[in-house]
């Protein structure tokens, strides 16, 4: 990313347990993300959870910004580049936790569902819902005798969340194998054909599942998580076209600028240029 002539760079951030004890969970205040916080933008490989009780701020996310407010929720999630702005009235915790953290079923399955809307406001109801299993988490998180007790109330807090989905959602195990897969493999195979045979299913199959889960055949599903990551590539890591097509397994760069103009309308120079 270039502004003003100089290089800003990404900082990578990993997550470190205070000891090999503990479970990787950790809630923190905005105040402390304020003094820890260097202003440039992050990528992590865990999850951010913002739970803003008063003030008001922003955060973007890739290349989409959120208004943030009383009584809203941020998820950031591993991978994805964020950067905070004018945060310095927010009032409110953060939950920081690795993505093996929740141990239930379906919390596990939310934290896998990359479709969820990244903020969203929350109602006074179910707001209260939410604070109380935050309050029981943040109390046991560290601290507690019982090793188990914060990976159940992280899985608690992330049933109470409830997020906008951001297609039709009719999620099964073949789309969550297939997402998987995707995630996997899409640097260097962009055919539906590979995840079929990977799968065992037809590609009719996933494209069914697909459709019903994103509003999006398989095919348009992996190539709009390549364009995503060409984005990111382009302008959070500063690479050449060429050296984007060829980290993505593109056989030339005439293919990936025809692939990238396909997807976005526009050639990836020119949006890289229009974005730093």
């Amino acid at each position: 990313m270039v502004k003003n002539g100089h290089v800003t760079t990404i900082r990578q951030v990993t997550y470190r347990p205070r000891s090999a004890a503990d479970v990787a969970v950790e809630v923190l205040s905005f105040s402390t993300l304020r003094a820890r916080y260097d202003g440039r933008p992050q990528r992590a490989d865990f999850h951010v959870l913002a739970f803003v009780r008063r003030g008001q701020g922003e955060v973007s996310m890739d290349f989409a910004s959120y208004a943030l407010g009383p009584r809203s929720v941020a998820w950031i999630r591993p991978g994805v580049v964020h950067r905070w702005t004018d945060i310095e009235r927010l009032a409110g915790e953060l939950v920081l936790f690795v993505p093996t953290a929740p141990v239930t079923p379906t919390s596990q399955a939310l934290v896998a569902d990359l479709g969820a809307a990244g903020c969203w406001p929350v109602e006074a109801p179910a707001w209260r819902h939410l604070m109380a299993a935050l309050g029981h988490l943040r109390l046991e998180s560290g601290q507690a005798a019982v090793r188990e007790l914060p990976a159940l109330l992280l899985s608690a807090l992330v049933l109470r969340l409830d997020p906008p989905a951001a297609g039709p959602q009719a999620v099964d195990e073949t789309f969550r194998r297939f997402r998987a897969a995707v995630e996997q493999d899409f640097r260097s195979r962009h055919d539906v054909g590979h995840y079929a045979r990977t799968l065992g299913w037809s590609a009719r199959t996933l494209s069914r599942s697909c459709r019903a889960a994103t509003g999006r055949t398989a095919k348009e599903f992996v190539a709009e998580r390549l364009v995503l990551e060409a984005k990111r590539l382009l302008v959070h890591d500063g690479l050449s076209p060429a050296r984007c097509g060829e980290r993505l397994g593109f056989p030339d760069p005439s293919n990936f600028s025809a692939f990238f103009l396909h997807g976005t309308g526009h050639r990836p120079g020119a949006w890289q240029t229009a974005n730093r």
